[in-house]
Formats: C-alpha cells, structure tokens, sequence
C-alpha cells in the first residue's frame, strides 16, 4: 500500500478521506455518521442484506419456547440476529441469561431493551464465548444458539461436546446485493481510500464484486477473524483492527495517512 502525507484538519484525522460502508440500514447510517464526526466521506453501499430463514416455523417455535422459559442461556452471534429477535418482539423472561459475542452484538441487545449477562473477555467469536460459558458452567444447561444460515456451528458444537443441551435455530440468510456502476468504478479508479470489511460475508463480496482494487485503497478488517475471512477469499488486508467493534476500526484507519486517488482532485 503506497501512501503519501496529506495534512489533515485539526481534530478530524479522516479529513479527505472516501470510505466504503458495506452495510446500509441503521447500521450504515451509525457507521456514517462515526465517519463524519472525523472528517471522513462515507459512501454508504450495501454489499449484503438479510433475509428470512427459510424454516420460519422452527424459528418462531424456538422463540415461542424461549419465552416459555425454556432455556437456561440463549447466545447472540450478531447484531443482525438482536434485529430477527427485535421483529419478533420476542420475549427473554428473567430466568434465561444472555450471552453475546463482542461489544456491537451487546450494544444492539442493550438499544432495543434487552439484557446482557455475558461478554468474552478475551476473545469475541464463537470459540471464546464457547470457552467462557463452559467454564461459567460445569453442569449441563439448555442453550439456545440463533445463528446465521452460512455460520459454522462452532459454538453449537463445542457447547454440545462440554454437555450441554443445546437447540441450533438458523435465525437469517445473508444474500449478496450488486453495487451501482458508479461504486464500482469509483472503486475501481482509486476515488474509494478504504473500504471497512466487517464480516466474512462483506469479504467475499469485496473479491467478486470490485474486480480491479488499486493496491493503495486500504481494506480495514474488523478483528483479526475477519481479517482471517478476508485473506482466504484472496483480499490484502492492510489494517486490522483489535477489537470487534466500529469504534475500533475506525480509529484503526485513522492513524493511517490519506492514500492518494488517481483522480481525486478531478471530481
């Protein structure tokens, strides 16, 4: 990644900057407006959107028997699951305590009225949340895990092997949404300096999508398992941030100095 020194405004250490905003909806739009409050121009373009599972019926049987009181834990992997339990309006009674896997899924839970028990402390994937309820919980409990319909069963498997009874239920699809012409050029001539790639998901669409990235557009992963998603599918990653969360990410990119754009001063 070549880079050149551009002076930044005090205070706003994106200044000049044109980032790409992989998701839309009221994530894209809170992701924008972080940009902003540093100087950035966010280019908000969903690269993925959320459908429906495709067996409703076992997913409102689960959440009809959560609020039943039928779980001991039930566990978030994404904010885009708290947005399926949201639709539902569904009800987590006392007796059942929540696990989510890093800080944005606990954010998402906690903005929309519900609870959260449990954080991983070191590690906010499904492996380190697997880790932490085994060793909150040496006796059996039921578990309730939502997932997406492409996530691995990671944690089911890992929960399940410790001794706890656990109910997988696919919560979501993700699908692929096509870019604008415009996007794709825009990426394509280097008038895009960075693009936030937050999920393996976003990943794969990155690579098929932009098919030409000049080597000075930053790809900013977000956590190192993302960045690993991201290398597989064939991106250069060039900035990773520590933890899982928007926040961090951003502040990740912001240290870095402002790639140049081929035609960034011919608009």
């Amino acid at each position: 990644m070549n880079t050149a020194e551009i002076p930044t405004s005090a205070g706003k250490p994106l200044a000049g900057w044109r980032v790409l905003v992989p998701r839309g909806g009221p994530w894209g739009d809170g992701v924008a407006a972080k940009l902003r409050s540093q100087g950035a121009v966010p280019v908000v373009a969903p690269l993925i959107n959320f459908a429906p599972t495709e067996d409703l019926s076992e997913l409102e049987s689960a959440l009809a028997d959560l609020a039943d009181g039928a779980f001991d834990w039930l566990t978030i992997t994404s904010a885009t699951t708290v947005d399926v339990l949201y639709a539902y309006r569904a009800v987590i009674p006392a007796s059942t305590k929540v696990a989510a896997v890093g800080e944005t899924t606990a954010t998402a839970l906690t903005a929309v009225g519900y609870r959260v028990d449990l954080v991983p402390e070191k590690d906010n994937s499904a492996a380190g949340m697997a880790d932490e309820l085994i060793a909150l919980e040496p006796e059996p409990r039921r578990v309730l895990t939502l997932r997406s319909e492409i996530a691995k069963p990671v944690l089911t498997k890992r929960l399940i092997a410790a001794g706890h009874a656990v109910r997988q239920v696919v919560a979501y699809r993700t699908v692929g949404v096509p870019v604008t012409e415009r996007i794709a050029r825009d990426v394509a001539n280097g008038r895009i300096n960075a693009i936030l790639v937050t999920s393996g998901s976003v990943a794969e669409q990155v690579r098929s999508q932009f098919e030409s990235i000049p080597g000075d557009t930053v790809i900013a992963a977000i956590g190192p398992r993302t960045a690993k998603d991201a290398r597989k599918v064939g991106l250069s990653v060039d900035i990773v941030s520590r933890k899982q969360t928007v926040d961090d990410l951003i502040d990740a990119v912001s240290v870095l100095p402002l790639p140049h754009a081929s035609d960034e001063f011919h608009l």
